[in-house]
């Protein structure tokens, strides 16, 4: 199966899984599921959707997106122990087509945690396998940290997988330890030497510690591994994990020496960029490759003058190929409503009549702010306007003084579960400020981890979107708003995040510990 005259590589997306365990990056029930469907609707061949004995949030997430999924496998996540696997098969037994992925740590280091022997950790995965095949017949099974993992062992724990009916064995670069020759060389050895190598998939799931994780995998393939895990924009905890963007895109535009085809609708990888970095709260970085607001951009003059005359001077891909608009023509305040859905249909976004009529509400309003509305504005905008109008807290107005004369002041207005309530306060400028009006209107012990501003578009007049990341008992939640006006934005983005803790609170019951519980030393 893994002969290389077989031209598919199978992406494997653990955005829901892996991506998620970035700290702060939790994702409420319905962004996971709306992330599932563009997954699968883009082609993801496989989608990992959570570690279903985490919590019962994340099982029944994981269940939901196994009963939603039109194409894509649907995985889940399992250690090395039967009820991890006996929970992963009831939340996943209902796709389509599921698959149960199970692992165990298998370097020195990896093999002290459970103070396990070489010879008894063998046994477990020959029991755990074993059992994860007779419930289903798609099994993945990962040695965690099997870069740093004794060659005689790794090679012998593949074969007991193998063996006991593991139908895809992947190979986690856990800690992004690895470089691209030593990838490929672990890769094409294993298939050479372990008996039954030659029968199964065989994966590869790199992170970008040393930023290598794309060269990595991509080495890995054409070694003969034929799949890839990542994430959209490369989300994972510490540097990240393989970007789906990045490996999928540079197997199509380097389709001469890398051989391979995906079944990625590549058009749809803006959209899915943009939707993982609203609802996870990760802005990508500017100079990102393939996603980031840089990529496709050109100020050097020669540059300029090489793309006027030939665009190949200086791009290797058409914008068009992830879903960019060739040009970026704004609407202005006498755009009708049917160029505003014409707009969206052309960022890849479909909405109802309903949404549409929000939309456009939001649309106009910024539009008399705003000379020009640019496709960016306008993807911020349907963001706002899928914000739950049920939030128990809500803002009404905000006025806020400052300048150079003294403290910044504050006057807030809000609604609190239907009451109006009000509370001016002075700070250490305006949205220091406006920070201290909200918590004197909604008194609350939330930390804030994280206050990031970034322009939608260029100008004066451009719209700010404002991150905000709380902590409150363990509980963490990522509120986001755009507005043209910074402070507005920001206030906005603390409230959206308090009521997120609010919801989580609620789900959790009096007394409850509302955190998923997150398994840090997975793959």
């Amino acid at each position: 199966m893994t002969d290389t005259t077989k031209d598919r590589v199978v992406i494997f997306d653990t955005t829901l899984r892996d991506g998620e365990q970035s700290p702060g990056a939790t994702m409420t029930h319905d962004e996971k599921l709306e992330i599932a469907e563009l997954l699968d609707d883009m082609g993801v061949d496989i989608i990992e959707a959570g570690f279903p004995i985490a919590s019962e949030g994340d099982f029944v997430a994981v269940s939901q997106i196994a009963q939603r999924s039109k194409n894509s496998v649907i995985c889940g996540l399992a250690r090395a122990q039967l009820p991890d696997i006996d929970r992963c098969w009831e939340a996943v037994k209902h796709a389509a087509q599921p698959r149960i992925h199970t692992f165990i740590g298998t370097s020195p280091l990896h093999r002290a945690i459970p103070n396990l022997t070489q010879d008894e950790m063998a046994d477990r995965i020959h029991e755990t396998v074993s059992h994860a095949r007779n419930l289903c017949d798609n099994v993945q099974w990962s040695p965690m940290d099997a870069t740093r993992t004794e060659w005689d062992y790794l090679a012998r724990v593949c074969e007991i997988a193998i063996k006991a009916g593991a139908t895809t064995i992947n190979i986690p670069d856990t800690v992004g330890y690895t470089a691209p020759r030593e990838s490929a060389d672990l890769i094409r050895r294993l298939i050479a030497e372990v008996p039954g190598g030659t029968d199964v998939v065989w994966a590869t799931h790199c992170h970008n510690d040393l930023g290598m994780a794309t060269a990595n995998s991509l080495a890995a393939v054409e070694a003969g591994a034929r799949q890839i895990e990542c994430t959209i924009n490369g989300l994972g905890e510490r540097a990240g994990n393989t970007a789906l963007e990045e490996v999928v895109m540079a197997l199509k535009v380097r389709g001469d020496i890398m051989p391979f085809d995906t079944g990625i609708d590549t058009r749809k990888i803006m959209h899915i960029s943009r939707r993982v970095a609203t609802v996870s709260g990760f802005a990508v970085q500017f100079n990102k490759a393939i996603v980031g607001k840089n990529a496709f951009a050109h100020e050097s003059g020669i540059h300029q003058d090489g793309m006027l005359k030939n665009a190949e001077t200086f791009e290797i891909m058409r914008p068009e190929d992830v879903g960019l608009a060739g040009t970026s023509l704004p609407l202005g305040k006498h755009s009708g409503r049917a160029a505003l859905r014409a707009k969206l249909r052309d960022l890849g976004v479909d909405v109802g009549d309903n949404q549409l009529k929000d939309i456009f509400v939001r649309f106009k309003e910024l539009a008399d702010r705003k000379k020009e509305v640019f496709d960016e504005d306008i993807l911020a905008l349907v963001t706002a306007a899928t914000e739950d109008a049920a939030d128990r807290l809500q803002i009404v107005s905000l006025r806020v003084i400052c300048g150079t004369g003294g403290p910044a002041e504050a006057v807030l207005e809000m609604e609190v579960d239907g009451k109006e309530l009000s509370a001016t306060c002075e700070g250490d400028g305006p949205v220091d400020a406006t920070f201290k009006a909200i918590r004197a209107v909604h008194p609350n012990m939330a930390k804030l981890q994280l206050y990031q501003v970034n322009a939608v578009t260029e100008g004066t007049d451009a719209q700010a979107t404002v991150s905000v990341r709380l902590e409150e008992d363990g509980m963490i939640a990522t509120g986001q708003s755009a507005n043209t006006d910074t402070v507005v934005a920001s206030a906005k983005a603390y409230v959206n995040a308090l009521n997120r803790l609010l919801v989580r609170r609620d789900k959790a019951g009096p007394g409850a510990d509302a955190r998923e519980v997150s398994y840090k030393d997975v793959s």
